[in-house]
């Protein structure tokens, strides 16, 4: 029984559909959960109320909006359909916030907590206090905020705002998840001194989910900028340092992308029957990895154009899965090993970026056009909810990992842009 089928259920078989002939469909995809949750927290340290259009209504993005009223915002849901209205707003005394099991709500909410001048208690699921929150706990309190969590650096824990934050620099390990950065820079504008983060530590998982974060700051007014230590030697312009300047986030309408990652198995569809998707509304310019969906799907044999309507995959009758050997960025000193790459750790971190959700995708799609093909690189899967099992290719021995550079030397000044 897969983990999140409902109790009960065990034994039934679910009849999957079948394509009588090439398949010919226009999607409209939900909205980002990702920008869902961005623009609620933007919305809410915004000052004046605002709109949220074509948001994603789903558990994580409705935590997030409890939460957020919680903490004395007004949420309306239901008005206008397809649009989310937002008042700030303040609490007193003490609020309560469950974040479920919703990572960007255990990890945004603690530093808008912060600002309030309420004890704001954080609990949620069993499998909650396994996630980490740590380096983000850890950080508030090196800005200045008060928070009780028994030591544990875990769900439960309480904040005990004062009504502001002084801000200031912060390093922290964001290598377990990408968003502790995010996390803080949602709320850096309100900061008294506002925030500059710098990250220590292996590759950030995700982020583009970060650089996400930053284009919609500045996008609500905030003034951020990046820059890179030149510290991953995996990357060496890798950004690891942000800067927001204190400031007010600008009230407006705030419009959420289409998920997607969300397309992939409808494109999948396309593939394999030889027919047609077009997903309505497929953003020309965007943070999300919009762009190695279309390379991932080229080079499993299918034709992508983007139209004024859309994206539209076609299926060319000839698929296949070989030469897809890199779904995701290893891990900073993987070494380049490819399909026996380790299991990356973080620290009981996340699983990378959102490019875990492919090999669910590509591997039924290599199955169906037969032959032989690997998955490399996507050991990442099996930290994921969707449980894809990633075959290894054993004949073929791992090559050396190649030693670190040396640690030390002279300190490189950010160039910040």
């Amino acid at each position: 029984m897969n983990a999140h089928q409902p109790a009960g259920q065990a034994g039934r078989r679910w009849p999957a559909p079948a394509a009588a002939g090439p398949v010919r469909a226009s999607v409209t995809l939900p909205g980002s959960k990702s920008m869902t949750n961005r623009a609620l927290v933007l919305a809410a340290l915004a000052d004046g109320p605002g709109a949220i259009t074509r948001p994603l209504h789903a558990r994580d993005t409705l935590l997030m909006a409890r939460a957020l009223t919680a903490l004395g915002a007004r949420i309306d849901t239901g008005d206008t359909p397809g649009t989310w209205r937002v008042t700030p707003g303040r609490p007193a005394g003490t609020a309560r916030v469950d974040v479920g099991n919703a990572g960007t709500v255990m990890r945004f909410v603690p530093p808008v907590a912060a600002l309030t001048a309420a004890t704001v208690e954080f609990h949620g699921d069993a499998l909650a206090s396994q996630r980490p929150v740590a380096p983000i706990l850890a950080a508030l309190r090196e800005l200045g905020a008060v928070i009780d969590d028994g030591g544990r650096g875990a769900i439960p824990f309480a904040v005990r705002g004062t009504g502001s934050l002084p801000g200031g620099a912060v390093t922290l390990d964001a290598s377990a998840s990408s968003q502790f950065v995010s996390g803080l820079l949602l709320a850096a504008p309100r900061f008294d001194k506002g925030v500059e983060i710098r990250h220590r530590g292996e590759r950030i998982p995700s982020a583009p989910h970060v650089a996400m974060t930053v284009q919609m700051l500045r996008a609500a007014g905030a003034e951020v900028e990046t820059a890179s230590r030149h510290n991953d030697p995996s990357g060496p312009h890798a950004v690891d340092t942000w800067r927001v300047h204190p400031g007010p986030v600008r009230a407006g309408t705030l419009a959420v992308e289409p998920d997607v990652v969300n397309a992939a198995p409808f494109l999948a569809a396309a593939l394999i029957t030889g027919g047609t998707v077009t997903i309505s509304g497929w953003p020309r310019r965007t943070a999300q990895p919009a762009g190695h969906i279309l390379d991932l799907f080229t080079r499993l044999g299918g034709r992508c154009e983007t139209t004024d309507g859309g994206l539209a995959v076609t299926g060319t009758g000839t698929h296949h899965g070989r030469g897809v050997r890199q779904l995701r960025r290893p891990p900073a000193g993987d070494g380049g090993r490819g399909a026996r790459a380790r299991r990356p750790r973080h620290r009981g971190g996340e699983p990378g970026h959102r490019r875990q959700d492919l090999p669910g995708v590509h591997q039924p799609v290599a199955g169906d056009a037969g032959g032989h093909a690997l998955t490399s690189r996507a050991s990442h899967a099996r930290l994921d909810e969707d449980d894809v099992r990633v075959r290894r290719r054993r004949h073929r021995p791992a090559r050396p990992c190649r030693p670190p550079p040396p640690r030390g030397g002279p300190a490189r000044a950010p160039a910040w842009r």
